[in-house]
């Protein structure tokens, strides 16, 4: 090869002076960076005979995969399941706080809502690449209404569905078009849900499990369908039982299909999940656990009543409950602080804490060879963080997006 940059002329940018979260370890090396992926800095030397054109000293920081938030309805006063003239920009708003919390990417969702709601709000979102406006957009996370009114939580009774006949169109119906749907969460003891979920799948939209009375053999025919995700375990769905653990018997199930792996998201707010409830579920079935913030419109607000799509809630320090009940209704927790909290709670590794907020979602979205984690090759999305695992700066594609103590940030 010819010792000069042909393959590109884009600036090399060596960040040394760090640990890097890459094969599951903290690893004292330098991360390398060209055209917003991860490279592989022995091809760059002994291939191109290529050197850094710009060296950032991380000063000691960890490195870490972005975060990805695959459940999140909203924040800082915006509201994904309400269809208001300003709905662009308030996604815009949320992408953009984000980044401070280290979401890199992330699914809005849409609590259960009227079919009308669906038809405005899904056409003014698209799958999008991150950046200086905000982070990346992976796709819709529709969180009803074809779940179970005995297990509804925060979902208005009066806007679920059942599935009919034609079972499939008919939810293409209820939601207009499925065009940037990533993810969506049902009951699968409805009559007809298998049909819905091999539909689902077959298009690569994950079905995940929530809401739910179904029991472990109903759960696990999901799976067998093609069900790979449980939405926030343990809440909204048939407490743990001996004789039949419901759909947490997932977690330790010998019907999952070989090669197979079922994830499931947990609300690590410190108020939604008991800490030891949190610590069973990790020591149960560590590698599918993904950490989500169920983040509602108020969270980086004040204390006081806001929404939750078609209901109105109050916040009342980190819980928040149906407005005049004591039923929890979303979280106000960031993803920085839901990382630290599982690394408290359940007393496992930084990298493994780390991991369930990065790599385990980009698996469940079989995105991981993009996003997720510092592999070369990879979407250059990253995190500096103190040993404490709070968020020093935020990179998407290389670029600084986010930085504490920036002027204007």
């Amino acid at each position: 090869m010819p010792s000069n940059k042909s393959v590109s002329d884009a600036p090399i940018f060596q960040f040394t002076n760090c640990r890097i979260l890459r094969n599951h370890e903290l690893q004292r090396e330098d991360l390398w960076v060209r055209e917003g992926k991860i490279l592989n800095p022995e091809k760059l030397f002994f291939d191109e005979k290529a050197s850094a054109d710009i060296q950032l000293d991380c000063k000691d920081s960890i490195i870490a995969p972005g975060f990805i938030d695959v459940q999140i309805n909203g924040g800082f006063g915006v509201d994904f399941s309400l269809a208001t003239d300003d709905f662009k920009s308030g996604i815009d708003l949320v992408g953009q706080k984000i980044l401070s919390h280290g979401v890199t990417s992330f699914c809005p969702t849409l609590v259960t809502s009227p079919p009308s709601v669906y038809h405005q709000i899904l056409p003014q979102i698209s799958v999008r690449n991150g950046g200086a406006h905000g982070a990346g957009i992976l796709g819709v996370h529709l969180e009803g209404p074809f779940i179970s009114k005995e297990k509804k939580g925060a979902h208005p009774e009066r806007c679920l569905r059942t599935f009919e006949a034609g079972a499939f169109q008919d939810l293409l119906a209820t939601y207009g078009s499925l065009d940037c749907v990533r993810i969506v969460t049902l009951a699968p003891e409805m009559k007809r849900s298998s049909e819905v979920i091999r539909e689902l799948t077959k298009r690569g939209i994950c079905v995940s499990l929530g809401h739910s009375v179904a029991n472990l053999s109903q759960a696990e025919e999901a799976v067998q369908q093609g069900a790979t995700f449980i939405t926030h375990l343990f809440n909204a769905m048939l407490p743990f039982h001996h004789r039949d653990p419901g759909i947490v018997g997932l977690l330790t199930s010998d019907k999952i299909p070989a090669g197979r792996r079922v994830f499931y998201g947990m609300i690590s707010d410190g108020i939604h999940t008991n800490p030891a409830a949190l610590r069973i579920a990790h020591r149960a079935h560590p590698k599918g656990l993904v950490l989500v913030t169920d983040a509602i419109a108020g969270m980086g607000l004040a204390p006081g009543r806001h929404t939750l799509g078609q209901q109105v809630v109050e916040i009342d320090g980190l819980n928040t409950y149906i407005a005049g009940t004591k039923t929890l209704s979303g979280s106000v927790a960031t993803m920085d602080t839901c990382v630290r909290h599982f690394l408290e709670a359940t007393g496992c590794s930084v990298e493994t804490a780390l991991e369930a907020a990065s790599l385990h979602p980009a698996q469940l979205l079989g995105i991981e060879h993009e996003k997720g984690t510092l592999n070369y090759d990879s979407d250059a999305d990253f995190l500096m963080l103190s040993d404490s695992l709070c968020v020093q700066a935020t990179y998407i594609a290389g670029e600084q997006v986010w930085r504490r103590n920036a002027p204007g940030m």
